[in-house]
């Protein structure tokens, strides 16, 4: 007895080193963010994440009219390299791990933070960080690609070419799964995708003809990825366990990688922001907690870094208090249990290594069907991956529409006492307006000091750069010294390489969970009534590419009975309301999560008023304050929406709703009887 107890007992003297601890953060202006981060590491966080707003993400300067709204908004404006010297002042990059958010611009970014460590002394093969760069699931997730795939993967393998030659302790791609999970993928599907975009990339590195082969291994050891954690808590740690056994079979199997030090599955995770609830926000602490123990107790599958949201970013931007308290969760469980004392206490269980058996082979036939299509780019450009997550998002929001999927708070206990935690004045973090004219401000004056043939010659050598085939990254840096800024990198590269619209996955052919009969009744007394069939136009103002929620209301608009325009993300006010004229739209539903919605919706409203178009109710959907859901009603918005309206078939009442009364405001009262819809 004696001796099985010595064998289980744990060692301290062996205790594993804890993950790198981080908090993803960036708002505003860099001098802000910087006094963040600052904050931040003091308090214990031991590496940074950092945060950028949608114009930095996608190659736009402060003052170019799509960043209108946007700047400063989901995270730090970075616009050159005065800014970036600005975000990491009094912070040696020689020591810091530093996480960068970032994907069609990432040559860029990483150009900006050699470029300051170079100014701070700090040598760049000490430099240790991640740039995200995995464009293509900004294909079928989160939208922030510029560039066609072919242009858009010729430059992640320029990163990945240069930093391996030149900065070898930094990881030049994230394959980034967290963003599929949160567009609706199953395990499989973020498992299969994942790996298939990884192999994409890998081999679009193996087969340039300026490959030196014998550096493979390297480029293969330096890929990381990006993962997600949901609550179905067995089912995760499955997951991360055969994320890191095939990854290990893919790399001796397709790549003949030897080393196994080079074939570790190394990655990062945020856990699952999909679930977190506006409704009783504070029971999001105990799903952060939960899922973060998915990605941290099996040690052979344990993350490298995790970072947290705050449990109230379904309602707004964390304050540094919210931030903190994520933070903390992570040092409790790293410093007061004995967590990282045992090995793996999985091993051995046979409910886990079945469950792990079972993915891996759903993972490699999901595999051969994508490699069939003709890899991860192949399945992009038909719309195929993207159609698939548009299905599955579907079946999951029709799970929670009938109560199949409990969400505590949600669609069962939605009674509850009222939350200390959103009372009082500064619950909900918020950017001032003033941000971006500020930051207009001081780009032109940016501009204004500048050496301009300096920078001429820096944009001449980057677009020969570009048009010749040569690494983009000697002169990104250079024209990063030169002062070039982020709108005019991402110009001439547009002038290269073209823009890219991909598939929004909202088609015909899309399976749906469809809808209930009630909604699909009232729809067809409304076509009735109007003597045609309801209009609906679902826009994207403005460079938010959150898609999930417009192309499921594009969706289920389709089956009730509505005639749905959705274009896809990334529309300009004008390009919106010429949509609605072109259709003779009933209602138009503006589709916000970027913090915009203010003045984009304002700007919408006053270009529907020149054209006439006033009497077209507008709707809005977004991550929407109280206080930010009046302002919008002032201006005419007819009804708002946010994460706390999760059955759909009741927004489709509430569009036919709002369309009768525009019809009863024009025409006055009508005799004609109508149905009445129940639904829940």
């Amino acid at each position: 007895m004696g001796a099985s107890v010595a064998e289980t007992k744990s060692d301290k003297s062996s205790r594993d080193k804890p993950w790198i601890i981080r908090t993803y953060a960036g708002h505003s202006t860099a001098a802000e963010s910087n006094k963040l981060y600052r904050g931040n590491l003091a308090k214990g966080q031991t590496g940074l994440s950092v945060a950028f707003d949608l114009p930095t993400q996608t190659g736009y300067d402060p003052d170019h009219e799509l960043s209108r709204g946007e700047v400063g908004k989901v995270g730090v404006s970075i616009a050159h390299l005065g800014d970036m010297r600005t975000l990491f002042q009094d912070i040696p990059l020689a020591q810091m791990n530093t996480s960068m958010t970032i994907n069609a611009t990432a040559p860029w970014l990483l150009a900006l933070y050699l470029a300051v460590a170079e100014e701070q002394g700090a040598p760049l093969a000490a430099l240790q960080g991640t740039t995200q760069n995995d464009i293509i699931k900004e294909y079928l997730s989160r939208g922030t690609y510029v560039f066609p795939p072919a242009p858009s993967l010729r430059l992640t393998k320029d990163v990945i070419l240069f930093t391996t030659k030149n900065v070898p302790k930094w990881n030049p791609m994230n394959v980034c799964s967290y963003h599929l999970q949160e567009a609706g993928a199953t395990p499989v599907q973020e498992l299969s995708y994942a790996l298939a975009i990884a192999i994409a990339v890998l081999d679009t590195v193996r087969d340039d003809p300026e490959f030196d082969a014998a550096s493979f291994s390297d480029v293969f050891g330096r890929i990381s990825f990006f993962v997600n954690a949901g609550l179905r808590f067995v089912t995760e740690i499955c997951k991360m366990r055969a994320f890191s056994e095939l990854w290990d079979e893919i790399a001796q199997e397709r790549y003949g990688i030897d080393d196994p030090k080079k074939r570790i599955f190394r990655y990062g995770v945020q856990v699952n922001s999909l679930g977190l609830t506006e409704q009783q926000p504070e029971n999001n602490v105990h799903r952060i907690l939960i899922e973060m123990l998915a990605v941290t107790l099996s040690k052979r599958a344990r993350a490298r870094a995790v970072q947290l949201p705050a449990w109230n970013e379904a309602l707004g931007l964390p304050r540094p208090w919210d931030q903190q308290w994520s933070m903390r969760m992570q040092q409790i469980l790293a410093f007061e249990t004995d967590l990282l004392e045992y090995d793996d206490i999985f091993d051995g269980s046979h409910v886990i290594e079945a469950k792990v058996e079972a993915l891996k082979a759903e993972t490699r036939a999901e595999l051969e069907r994508i490699g069939g299509i003709g890899g991860a780019v192949a399945a992009v450009e038909t719309g195929a991956l993207k159609r698939a997550l548009v299905e599955s998002n579907a079946r999951r929001i029709s799970a929670i529409e009938a109560g199949e999927q409990i969400v505590v708070g949600v669609n069962k206990w939605q009674q509850g006492e009222p939350s200390p935690l959103t009372a009082g004045e500064g619950a909900i973090f918020s950017v001032s307006e003033t941000v971006e004219m500020e930051a207009q401000t001081r780009i032109r004056e940016w501009r204004g000091r500048r050496d301009a043939n300096a920078v001429g010659q820096a944009l001449d050598a980057l677009e020969q750069a570009a048009r010749s085939g040569a690494n983009i990254m000697p002169p990104s840096i250079e024209a990063a010294k030169a002062g070039v800024t982020t709108g005019e990198w991402g110009a001439r590269l547009r002038d290269v390489f073209g823009e890219y619209r991909a598939p929004t996955g909202v088609t015909l052919e899309t399976v749906s969970s469809g809808a209930a009969e009630d909604a699909k009744l009232l729809i067809a007394d409304l076509g009735e009534r109007l003597g045609e069939t309801p209009k609906l136009v679902v826009g994207k103002p403005g460079l938010d590419g959150h898609s999930n929620g417009a192309e499921q209301i594009a969706l289920r608009a389709r089956d009730v009975g509505f005639d749905v325009t959705y274009d896809g993300i990334r529309q300009t006010p004008a390009e919106i309301v010429a949509k609605a004229k072109e259709t003779g739209a009933h209602v138009v539903g503006l589709s916000i999560l970027s913090g915009s919605h203010v003045p984009l919706v304002r700007e919408v409203r006053a270009k529907m008023r020149e054209a006439g178009l006033d009497h077209i109710p507008v709707v809005v959907g977004g991550i929407i304050s109280p206080e930010d859901e009046l302002v919008l009603k002032n201006m005419g918005v007819r009804a708002v929406y946010t994460p706390k309206d999760y059955a759909i078939d009741q927004i489709m009442v509430g569009l036919a709703k709002v369309v009768e009364k525009g019809l009863e405001r024009r025409d006055g009262p009508s005799d004609q009887p109508r149905a009445e819809a129940q639904v829940y």
